[in-house]
């Protein structure tokens, strides 16, 4: 199968117990940021379900969209020697992607993480084992990687993953996790060269840039300096905004047919699913629009695996779009 992967995803997997708390207040200061989760202290705390989804993260998230849109789905990265590790494999196989590059650790155990839901936003308790990072062998290079939210640790693995990428033809999506961003472009350098996009939010976007430039098309330009050839940017409920060869769009948000059920992993499914629809052909700014109402969509589930679109249900949802839903001129 490795010579026929269209995209292959690079980051790490977890299983993720979503547990939604009954018994919880959210404090927010004035202008709604900096909001803090509180609960009872001391004390037994009952919650209304716990939900287990495995082999999610935002590598195997962004393979997932791939697969389901009919790409050939491959995973680079690591699981331990235990169940869990063992659920997680077959898991991806079912959602058909392909395992080859998976490496399994008999010594090390596999990532397991706690969300904490209330309403529609989770807090995720987060431990990472440190694997041996190196890129594996890969028969024939595929057509896109996509390099997604790494530990700190693995810089130099990231900086082969690109200097591969440029070598060999591969085209580079690049959506950077908390760890890429504490790095920061300088150390990054070769990854943000290699990008041919490049996906954040506008906060993200303005620590990338140390900057408080509140212009959206400003901050695309200034991503764009770095090296991705087609920066993204989303915003929330503002949309979200893209810039090619052709100039700077906006998009706006997919209005959800529903209150959301958990919004992990929207960014994953905005960012895949545009990558997915520039490999089938789409110029950007309509490959963003698929991105976007495949994030809503899968908002409507525990976890946006769960309810990402098949390509076909997609068209069907972007036949019978908003007036409004489309990319404009910024």
């Amino acid at each position: 199968m490795a010579d026929k992967l269209d995209f292959i995803a690079f980051g790490d997997i977890t299983t993720d117990a979503f547990i939604r708390l009954k018994n919880a207040r959210v404090h927010c200061k004035i202008n709604d940021e900096d909001c803090e989760i509180c609960m009872p202290f001391g004390t037994k705390i009952p919650f209304e379900s716990v939900t287990e989804v495995l082999a999610v993260g935002n590598g195997p998230n962004a393979a997932v969209a791939c697969a389901r849109l009919g790409l050939q789905s491959g995973l680079v990265a690591h699981v331990g020697g235990d169940a869990n590790g063992e659920a997680c494999l077959a898991a991806l196989k079912e959602r058909g992607i392909s395992t080859e590059f998976i490496e399994r650790h008999p010594d090390l155990r596999t990532n397991y993480h706690y969300i904490l839901q209330y309403e529609a936003e989770r807090t995720i308790l987060i431990k990472h084992e440190l694997y041996p990072y190196k890129l594996p062998q890969f028969p024939a290079p595929p057509a896109w990687f996509y390099l997604t939210s790494l530990p700190e640790e693995s810089l130099e693995y990231q900086l082969d993953i690109a200097r591969y990428a440029a070598e060999n033809g591969v085209k580079l999506a690049f959506q950077p996790g908390t760890y890429q961003l504490k790095l920061g472009p300088e150390k990054l350098a070769d990854v943000y060269r290699a990008a041919e996009i490049f996906f954040c939010n506008k906060e993200e976007a303005q620590l990338i840039l140390g900057t408080k430039e509140s212009d959206t098309k400003n901050l695309l330009a200034g991503i764009h300096d770095l090296g991705p050839k087609i920066p993204v940017i989303t915003d929330g409920r503002n949309g979200s905004y893209i810039l090619d060869e052709t100039g700077a769009y906006h998009a706006p948000m997919y209005p959800d047919p529903a209150p959301p059920v958990s919004r992990t992993g929207a960014g994953d499914a905005t960012a895949a699913t545009t990558v997915a629809y520039i490999i089938k052909g789409l110029e950007p700014k309509e490959a963003l629009l698929r991105g976007l109402i495949n994030a809503a969509a899968g908002v409507q589930a525990v976890h946006v695996q769960l309810g990402t679109l098949r390509e076909e249900e997609l068209e069907e949802w972007y036949g019978r779009r908003p007036a409004d839903f489309k990319a404009n001129t910024l």
